[in-house]
């Protein structure tokens, strides 16, 4: 927040908002990170980052991609699984699979070729094309991911050009600011919570014995120095 205070200070609102190049100086050992990319050029955001953008102007557009990246989720894990259950010992794709035990869509396309119409391979053919069309769905839905954050990408490049100073101010005050004060004080009050809990459970074990029982062992203690202080020759009155 004391930075964003700076360059506020320093540039204005709609100037400080706006993307720039990362710095990538070697001689200065600097490197930043990029907080966008569209096509070879990467673009640093300081004062408002792309998400707070994403979220607040694209957000149908973010669900989408959510909903693609499942489904690609779901062919990868199929495919890992058809490939793991038909691999290791007479496995029917074992000729197919690279060193690391990947299929790849150029190795089952070349152990195709081999078996070709063969009827002593029919059983190895039906899962190496079965395979293929993993791979296929796969490649396919990594392609709609893809195409889908590079648009998106493009429309929030687009769209800092286009906020206000007025925007400018929700984003950073009401979405950036507010958001990280919330998390900070709820991260606060549940690390107070957490130490709370614990004295209280420390508070507890420490006098979980009743009254009566504490006094039972007073007098026992009580008994035994006595005793050993008899033996050591003390009396007293």
């Amino acid at each position: 927040m004391q930075d964003d205070v700076y360059l506020i200070a320093a540039d204005g609102w709609i100037e400080s908002a706006q993307p720039r190049p990362v710095i990538d100086d070697k001689e200065r050992k600097i490197k930043e990170t990029p907080d966008l990319i569209i096509g070879r050029t990467k673009y640093k955001m300081d004062l408002v980052p792309p998400a707070l953008i994403v979220a607040r102007y694209f957000p149908k557009e973010h669900a989408a991609i959510g909903d693609a990246q499942a489904k690609l989720d779901e062919a990868s894990l199929m495919l890992e699984e058809f490939v793991e259950d038909n691999t290791g010992e007479d496995g029917l794709l074992e000729d197919a699979v690279n060193d690391k035990g990947k299929a790849t869509k150029g190795g089952v396309n070349n152990r195709l070729k081999e078996v070709s119409d063969d009827p002593e391979f029919a059983e190895e053919r039906k899962a190496l094309e079965l395979c293929r069309n993993l791979l296929n769905t796969e490649a396919l839905l990594r392609a709609v991911v893809n195409d889908l954050q590079d648009k998106l990408d493009s429309q929030v490049l687009a769209k800092y050009r286009k906020l206000s100073e007025l925007e400018i101010k929700t984003l950073v005050v009401g979405d950036k600011w507010f958001t990280s004060i919330h998390t900070a004080v709820n991260g606060e009050v549940h690390r107070l919570t957490q130490h709370l809990v614990g004295r209280v459970r420390e508070l507890e074990e420490r006098y979980a014995q009743r009254l009566p029982e504490l006094e039972r062992e007073v007098k026992e203690y009580g008994a035994k120095v006595e005793y050993h202080l008899k033996k050591m020759g003390v009396v007293w009155k």
